[in-house]
């Protein structure tokens, strides 16, 4: 694991049912801000609510839908995902820079961001609180088995794990394996199979059967 910077801050700490000192002190300059007229509230919610539900993972969903049903989009998401993704019309902040990592039946592919929480905003949306909590990103470069098996997925033994460490200047998504029995399926219906943990690595892509 190399080392590297980041652009932002190692704002990041564990979470209970309690605002943390992070959240304390954005929800405070809120309120001043709004108090001197010069954010409006809604405006801030309908942007969160864009990245929830909009941008994000919708996107990314529809990249690896594409990667699984496109063998020339795979081969350029391969070799520039920034600009196959950019096709798209997927960019913008914390997306300039992408890279595509694909699973096989040899090796799985999970990412973190051990010093922060660089992530891919522009097609997974906002990163989910887990991503950003300390165990996290200390825990899945020592043992990714054991913190996959925490989500859930229990993966061969013989199954290489690959972590990559994203940064500030690179960030990824996996490409899950496509679920066996989909070949007749069109490009929207396989991007419902498709999750935002698949695309981390801490899950895999919804089979038919778990889709119904």
């Amino acid at each position: 694991m190399t080392s590297h910077d980041h652009d932002h801050h190692d704002d990041h700490h564990h979470h209970d049912n309690h605002f943390s000192d992070m959240q304390a002190r954005v929800k405070a300059l809120e309120t001043v801000l709004t108090q001197k007229g010069l954010i409006d509230p809604a405006a801030i919610d309908a942007i969160v609510e864009t990245y929830e539900t909009k941008i994000g993972p919708r996107n990314g969903a529809v990249v690896v839908a594409k990667a699984w049903s496109e063998p020339d989009f795979a081969d350029w998401l391969r070799r520039d995902a920034t600009a196959a993704i950019a096709s798209l019309g997927y960019m913008g902040r914390q997306g300039e820079h992408m890279r595509a990592v694909f699973n096989t039946p040899e090796t799985h592919n999970l990412v973190v961001c051990t010093l922060c929480s660089c992530y891919p905003w522009a097609v997974l949306g906002l990163p989910p609180v887990w991503y950003k909590a300390p165990p996290y990103r200390s825990r899945a470069v020592i043992d990714p088995r054991g913190v996959l098996a925490e989500f859930g997925l229990t993966l061969p033994d013989g199954r290489k794990i690959r972590v990559w460490d994203s940064t500030a200047e690179l960030r990824y998504i996996v490409i899950p394996e496509r679920p066996v029995g989909t070949d007749g399926l069109d490009q929207g219906a396989l991007a419902k199979l498709v999750t935002r943990d698949s695309m981390i690595g801490t899950g895999l892509a919804k089979s038919l059967a778990g889709a119904v």
